[in-house]
């Protein structure tokens, strides 16, 4: 059971991290990539948390 969540939390943070990179080379404005690398890292966090069994 707890190997299964380590799991699922590694996948979820490299994923991520994949978008993250995904999203500094797509060609728009500086600004707007600000605001889809923060949509991205909430994102992120409420499924870390949802896999900590916190939501």
């Amino acid at each position: 059971m707890a190997s299964s969540a380590l799991i699922s939390i590694l996948i979820t943070f490299l994923v991520i991290v994949l978008v993250l990179y995904l999203v500094q080379r797509l060609p728009i404005d500086a600004k707007m990539r600000q605001i889809a690398q923060i949509i991205v890292i909430i994102i992120g966090i409420i499924s870390l948390l949802k896999y900590l069994a916190v939501f």
